[in-house]
């Protein structure tokens, strides 16, 4: 079984939009509280993050926007398959 990282990316990068506009922050709101840029904030909602986010980054976010981190990185079972890569038999 293969994961499509890309799509485990934009669905982190989706909660954290989700939870930014459920909080009233814009971007540059949330880049101001994190210390990242407003640009670095785009990329990662939008999962085009270098293909990769660190655990450190979701953390600094999470306490930003006041939730656990690991709300952002919880999935349901939909979600989750939308990962999976059918590798053929």
């Amino acid at each position: 079984m293969s994961v499509d990282k890309n799509m485990v990316l934009r669905q982190v990068g989706a909660k954290i939009a989700y939870w930014r506009t459920i909080k009233g922050f814009t971007q540059a709101d949330l880049a101001k509280t994190t210390g990242f840029s407003k640009t670095t904030i785009s990329k990662l909602e939008c999962g085009n993050y270098n293909e990769n986010i660190s655990l450190s980054h979701i953390i600094d976010i999470a306490d930003a926007l006041e939730i656990d981190f690991t709300v952002l990185l919880r999935f349901s079972v939909p979600e989750r398959d939308m990962w999976i890569v059918n590798e053929p038999e």
